[in-house]
């Protein structure tokens, strides 16, 4: 059934029924008029029983046996002698009329009953579909919502590593100022070299806390996309040497070579956080070189960038560890870093447009850090 048929009301269906059936009767009896004395009776009642199908199809039984009854009326009227008449003097005729009608109304009430069926199959699988539809926007909402559940998980997760890693790392140096200025405060007698080198370790202390804050500071930009490099021209042997001297306690229990070549170019990056990507990489260096070894720091240049390595002398980092290394958070099992300085590392050199990775030193002894940065352009195109 056509759908506009469908979507009408049942008393609109039945008069539409009802109307299609009638007109369909006076249309199939016009023609059938002028070959009346040329066939038998058999071909208007096989003709007249298509207007109640129809109808019924359409209106439904009420609308089918009401063309049925006046395709009877025609058929009785119109094509068995005495024709205009109802009477019925031939009893093979009288039989085939009441055949006629018996086939013609069962006819119209099996089509009720079967469009009924149909309607009835049609609103289940209308119901079905709905339900289907509204199956999968419930999947679609469901895999939104663990989404968001997952996400809201890694950031709590994230909160409470932090949380672990700020209070251990906050309080370790705090305990060390505290219990030296408490010794200080209360007169404990020291000799001058023993309270120098007492007021020397709050002053590294200090600065570990101010190293520790910064790279708080820069992870909270770096998750907010606050984190915008104020590009210059940057001398990276002076960047060496300044993080070198900076860096001078922290170093006091190993030794750093630096090796740059002597035209090594400048580079095009912020001051500020390339010497706080040096910072974090040479104090990881230091936390995994034993007392006494040696952190090497090199540089090379290849294809518009610069290579800036450092090397140390531990056990280096594992293969299966080398992908999550630079993840926040994440350290080795005898690391005793927040887990903040590698993953700052990263964020600052992508976004200087540069790489970071890890590897084996060529001796297989010890880990090494690389991170690239463009040369600076001014330099490119005098080479040009």
């Amino acid at each position: 059934m056509d759908v506009s048929v469908a979507n009408l009301s049942k008393p609109r269906r039945r008069l539409l029924g009802l109307l299609a059936g009638l007109l369909l009767v006076a249309v199939a009896t016009a023609p059938l008029l002028h070959v009346r004395s040329e066939v038998t009776g058999v071909t208007p009642a096989l003709v007249l029983i298509l207007p109640g199908i129809i109808a019924g199809f359409i209106g439904g039984r009420v609308a089918g046996l009401v063309s049925a009854g006046a395709a009877v009326l025609v058929l009785d009227l119109m094509f068995i002698e005495p024709y205009g008449t109802l009477d019925v003097h031939v009893t093979d005729d009288l039989v085939a009329l009441i055949t006629f009608a018996a086939v013609a109304f069962s006819v119209a009430s099996l089509v009720e009953v079967a469009t009924d069926r149909r309607r009835a199959a049609e609103q289940r699988a209308a119901q079905i579909l709905a339900l289907s539809e509204e199956k999968e926007r419930f999947r679609r909402e469901q895999e939104r919502l663990s989404v968001e559940k997952q996400a809201l998980e890694q950031i709590e997760d994230a909160r409470r590593a932090l949380l672990r890693s700020v209070s251990h790392d906050l309080r370790t140096p705090l305990a060390t100022i505290r219990a030296i200025t408490s010794d200080l405060r209360d007169g404990t007698a020291y000799d001058a070299s023993t309270r120098d080198e007492l007021l020397d370790l709050v002053g590294d202390e200090a600065e570990r806390l101010d190293r520790l804050v910064a790279n708080l500071l820069s992870m909270s930009r770096i998750e907010s996309g606050a984190l915008h490099p104020d590009v210059q021209a940057v001398d990276l042997d002076e960047l060496v040497t300044e993080g070198r001297r900076r860096l001078g306690r922290v170093l006091r229990d190993v030794k750093l070579d630096a090796v740059l070549p002597a035209d090594l170019p400048l580079v095009d990056a912020d001051y500020t956080l390339l010497d706080q990507v040096l910072t974090n990489l040479v104090e990881n260096a230091v936390r995994h070189t034993p007392p006494g070894g040696t952190i090497r720091v090199e540089a090379a240049v290849a294809d518009g960038m610069v290579e800036l390595a450092v090397i140390d002398q531990g056990s280096g980092v594992p293969p299966s560890e080398r992908d999550w290394v630079f993840e926040p958070f994440n350290r080795g099992d005898a690391s005793r870093s927040s887990g903040l300085g590698l993953a700052i590392c990263k964020a600052i050199v992508e976004a200087h447009g540069g790489r970071i990775w890890v590897d084996d030193t060529a001796g297989g002894h010890g880990a090494r850090f690389a991170f690239t940065v463009p040369v600076h352009q001014a330099r490119i195109e005098a080479a040009t």
